[in-house]
Order: structure tokens, then C-alpha cells, then sequence
């Protein structure tokens, strides 16, 4: 990757960035250009690239070997970045509840006891995944829960 800076008074700024393809990097560059907060998500489907709201993100999984974002209506949305890099950049409301998802305190209903002794994390969406033991201690201590 090459970089280059001019500075010219005269002129109008302007970034202009060449690159093979969108990645996790261009996404982060045009961020810090246009000043824009990180209150979305860029998500794809096969077909489109959207910027998904925060406050529509229900939870952050990994789901064979990818990472997705899950919606409000349930839908799984492909993200390019890792959870660890997720889990640096997205606000203090979402949580970790396992090692492979994050999840919006918003947008978890309520957590349900298994026949197992586990607990389930259960979204307004219908989505389901289950609670570590250290995560839910975590969320005991958070929450104040007894």
C-alpha cells in the first residue's frame, strides 16, 4: 500500500483512496474522513452493502467460521470485521454472553433456564443462544442481578 500527502492551501481537501476491493480498512478510512460516528454497521447480503443501525443490531456471532450481524427481524447479515475487533469498537450496551457473540442489552427479551442448568439469552426477535457461566456472572455483577 503506497500513501501520499500533498498539502496545497490553494485547494480543496479531498481523500481519494484506490483499492482492489471494500474491506474492513477502506470501511474504517471513510469513517474517519467524512467524520461520520460509528452508529452503523456496514453489513452484506449477496447482492447489497448496508449500513445497519446499531440501535437495529440485536447480537454479533460467529456462525461457522463467519461473523454476522442479527437484526431486528431476525435476518443474518455477514459483517467483515472479527468479534474482537467488534467488541473494541461497538458501544458499552452490547455485551459479550459466550466467546462467539455479542449482544445488545437492548434487545434481549429475557434469559431463560435450560433442562441442562444452562441459560439462554433469549432477542425480541425470536433469536436464541446460549450464556457462558463466566459471561453470565459478568452480567450478574453488571446488572446487579441476585
Amino acid at each position: 500500500m503506497k500513501f501520499r500527502l500533498i498539502i496545497d492551501k490553494t485547494k480543496d481537501e479531498e481523500v481519494v483512496v484506490t483499492a482492489r476491493e471494500r474491506s474492513a480498512l477502506t470501511d474504517q478510512l471513510e469513517l474517519l474522513v467524512t467524520g461520520r460516528q460509528s452508529d452503523t454497521l456496514t453489513a452484506y447480503t449477496e447482492d447489497d452493502t448496508l449500513f445497519l443501525p446499531l440501535t437495529q443490531v440485536e447480537c454479533c456471532t460467529v456462525l461457522d467460521g463467519k461473523t454476522y450481524a442479527i437484526d431486528r427481524n431476525g435476518q443474518q447479515l455477514r459483517l467483515k470485521q472479527r468479534l474482537y475487533e467488534l467488541e473494541e469498537t461497538l458501544p458499552d450496551y452490547f455485551i459479550r454472553i459466550n466467546k462467539s457473540t455479542l449482544a445488545n442489552t437492548n434487545g434481549i427479551a429475557r434469559f431463560s433456564a435450560t433442562y441442562s442448568g444452562g441459560i439462554n439469552a433469549v432477542f425480541k426477535s425470536g433469536y436464541q443462544d446460549y450464556v457462558s457461566r463466566r459471561c453470565f456472572a459478568q452480567i450478574k455483577r453488571r446488572f446487579d442481578i441476585k
